[in-house]
């Protein structure tokens, strides 16, 4: 499954989630089978060419968040984690909020 996380920089695992407006890059990883396969840095969302992706990984649960539901993406917010690694770990344990309608 594919994963958008906005970042500050492209600092491998260690870059860390802004929220979508203050990214410089955005992360996107390929996640299988409890571990990330391939981690790949874009300027912008827009960049990848419309291949589908599954979740988007936000900063916050107050920024906006229904293009991504509505091109059905499952939508997730942080809680205390900052670093792609920390954010990945929580994810692998569902320890990440999802925003619903």
């Amino acid at each position: 499954m594919l994963i958008w996380i906005p970042v500050e920089s492209e600092n491998g695992l260690a870059s860390n989630i802004v929220p979508q407006v203050e990214a410089k890059k955005w992360a996107l990883i390929d996640f299988d089978e409890g571990r990330i396969k391939s981690l790949e840095f874009y300027n912008s969302i827009d960049d990848l060419g419309g291949e589908w992706v599954d979740f988007i990984i936000l900063a916050n649960k107050f920024e906006n968040y229904l293009d991504y539901m509505n091109e059905g993406m499952m939508v997730l917010v942080v809680r205390e984690e900052k670093r792609i690694e920390e954010i990945i770990e929580a994810f692998k344990f569902k320890e990440l909020d999802e925003i619903g309608l």
